[in-house]
């Protein structure tokens, strides 16, 4: 449905606290606005099911015994919907509002997607110097009458009154419009794209995927956020963005429910698909590699590289490393491990032995001591020692699509073997029903650090052992 001109749905709520998968709402306010007057109001107390603590108490001046007989969320969720339905979201702060009121429809099974507006960016924008933007500093600078500050429909209206000082001032509504489309100019936008295209694609986590004017898939991105990433793309003002910008005819993408699954299945579709500007980047995260090769002796030797096109050709590569010295502390390991020498692991300078070698950490395999097929059969295990990036099984557990399903990983023999999504109910049924559940994929020992990366900086994440 498209935008009702000039029509704001400013809205407020009170919550039980500040996080949007914890917290539930207890109160909503919103007032629609033409950019002059106000056209509607509404307010309702809701039954967040849940106790409300006592400092937000302090705060709202909301009790456990005022919403104890409120309607639930799901039984005033239409009204939300077709009260802002084609109007531009208004919420000072809006990213608070905006991620509970997503948060709470998605616990329904329903995609809440607006136009967003945020009243703090749009008048740090416009009045700059004030000392604070909060709400309560702009009703004071702003001499807004309120009667009720912490509760929705009046911090609702107040806000209105924000927003309409704004729209007062010269060029508030070139800047209200600028920030909605997040500096995006229409006119720059490829041909067949459209801001309302934009603004209808998905704000969660997935795989993008830009087509030119032959359908074939020339960039593959993604993001927690599809639709924030997509047009940032196109709100940029740099060379490489507007030559992007003149090579894209049709974009797609796929929802994948989290990041990690994101993350795995950019992995497998930039490997898969080759677009031609994803080659110039797909070094950038793991910019070295070590593979493994048998040099003129027949010793199995092993060395890093600086990722290219041109290095990783014809390379039986064994990993991929997002530093120089992540790939050297590997094969250190390895060489500690299995007692390998540093010369057939590309870590010797001079000529002669290597320095382990006089303190019998090597066996002679870089003088020429070692029998090369002796020497080979603990290499071969260092093939595995490199692939492996994992030392258990398991299964990490995230989030799915949608509120019915569960996103899945599955890790075995230390690597990673596939991702799949399953329903919650058949989730209980054990390690089995989830491995079914699971598409598994050729072996790219990229993927194990993108994992083992993204655990590290997720160390809450949900490891199920097998």
């Amino acid at each position: 449905m498209p935008i009702k001109k000039n029509t704001y749905a400013i809205v407020d709520l009170e919550t039980t606290g500040g996080m949007a998968r914890r917290d539930k709402i207890t109160e909503i306010g919103i007032v629609l606005f033409d950019g002059e007057k106000i056209l509607e109001t509404f307010q309702t107390l809701i039954n967040p099911e849940r106790s409300i603590p006592p400092e937000i108490t302090r705060i709202t001046g909301i009790t456990n015994d005022m919403v104890a007989n409120a309607p639930k969320f799901y039984e005033i969720a239409r009204q939300v919907v077709e009260k802002t339905e084609g109007t531009i979201f208004v919420a000072h702060n809006a990213r608070f509002d905006y991620s509970f009121l997503k948060e709470e429809f998605s616990r329904l099974g329903y995609t809440y997607t607006r136009r967003t507006l945020c009243t703090v960016r749009l008048t740090r924008n416009t009045f700059p110097g004030l000392r604070s933007y909060s709400l309560g500093n702009l009703i004071r600078h702003f001499n807004i009458e309120v009667n009720a500050r912490h509760r929705a429909l009046d911090d609702a209206l107040a806000t209105a009154q924000v927003l309409k000082n704004v729209l007062h001032k010269d060029h508030g509504s070139f800047s209200i419009k600028n920030i909605i489309n997040q500096g995006i100019r229409e006119s720059k936008l490829p041909k067949g794209i459209t801001l309302d295209f934009l603004h209808g694609l998905p704000e969660t986590p997935g795989v993008y995927y830009f087509y030119n004017s032959y359908q074939k898939v020339i960039y593959v991105g993604k993001s927690n956020n599809i639709k924030s990433r997509v047009m940032q793309h196109f709100a940029k003002t740099t060379q490489k963005a507007e030559k992007l910008a003149k090579m894209v005819s049709t974009i797609s993408y796929e929802e994948t429910g989290s990041e990690l699954i994101a993350l795995l299945l950019e992995s497998r579709e930039i490997k898969y698909l080759q677009p031609e500007v994803n080659r110039a980047q797909r070094t950038k995260n793991y910019p070295y590699f070590i593979h493994s090769y048998k040099d003129e002796d027949g010793y199995l030797n092993f060395q890093w590289l600086k990722s290219s096109n041109k290095t990783r050709k014809g390379k039986n590569i064994l990993n991929h490393y997002g530093s120089k010295q992540g790939a050297i502390s590997h094969l250190i390991g390895l060489a500690k491990e299995l007692e390998l020498c540093l010369g057939k692991l590309g870590l010797k300078e001079k000529e002669g032995p290597c320095y382990r070698y006089s303190m019998e950490g090597c066996h002679g395999a870089c003088i020429g001591i070692e029998n090369a097929t002796t020497y080979n059969e603990r290499a071969l295990l260092g093939e595995e020692f490199l692939k492996k990036v994992f030392s258990n099984d398991f299964v990490v557990q995230v989030e799915g699509r949608d509120q019915t399903e569960i996103g899945v990983v599955l890790i075995e023999e230390g690597n990673y073997k596939g991702f799949g999504y399953i329903n919650i109910e058949d989730f209980s049924f054990g390690i089995e029903e989830i491995k079914e559940a699971i598409q598994y994929e050729p072996e790219n020992p990229e993927v194990n650090r993108i994992i083992y990366t993204y655990l590290n900086k997720n160390p809450k994440t949900k490891l199920i052992p097998i």
